[in-house]
């Protein structure tokens, strides 16, 4: 059979995580920017591990690295916001992926919880902390959505470890 793909099958350990990381690489995921309000001004952080949760009552999860230098900005905060990045955020999501405190330049508005907002986003989700659960390494962060609001656009979405654009009919 001349063109098929070859496929690795490993069972996933401490010797293979690279391996795993392209397995779950090859889910395709939208970017997100979650933002708190730090001591210092707004902090960011970028993520892909979210999800909706439930519509009634209205949850969303997503999952900070315990490794991360700004887990303890995000995995106790009370109020955060999600924002769904466009495809022409790209840079605003690198530049946030290298520096937590990279908002801290641009003049944000802050929400009604005091949490800072980056404007452009096709959907922004400010929540309150409902719950908590340890997830291995990361902690899954399930939050209230409070206020929510949504544009049209194209998404920026992440695949096999870099950001790709979506074909737009």
């Amino acid at each position: 059979m001349s063109g098929a793909a070859e496929i690795t099958g490993f069972v996933p350990d401490a010797e293979n995580t690279r391996l795993l990381r392209d397995a779950f690489g090859r889910f395709t995921t939208g970017v997100t920017i979650v933002t708190v309000a730090g001591e210092d001004g707004p902090v960011a952080i970028t993520a892909n591990s979210f999800s909706s949760l439930s519509l009634d009552p209205p949850l969303v999860l997503w999952s900070p690295d315990k490794g991360s230098r700004r887990f303890g900005h995000f995995a106790h905060a009370t109020n955060y916001v999600i924002h769904v990045l466009a495809a022409d955020q790209a840079d605003l999501c690198f530049g946030v992926s290298k520096d937590a405190w990279t908002l801290g330049a641009h003049d944000l508005e802050l929400n009604a919880a005091g949490v800072p907002v980056i404007p452009g986003a096709l959907a922004r989700f400010d929540c309150t902390r409902e719950a908590t659960h340890e997830g291995g390494d990361h902690v899954i962060v399930v939050g209230r959505v409070d206020r929510c609001e949504l544009r049209d656009g194209a998404p920026l979405v992440f695949y096999a470890g870099k950001t790709v654009r979506l074909a737009q009919d």
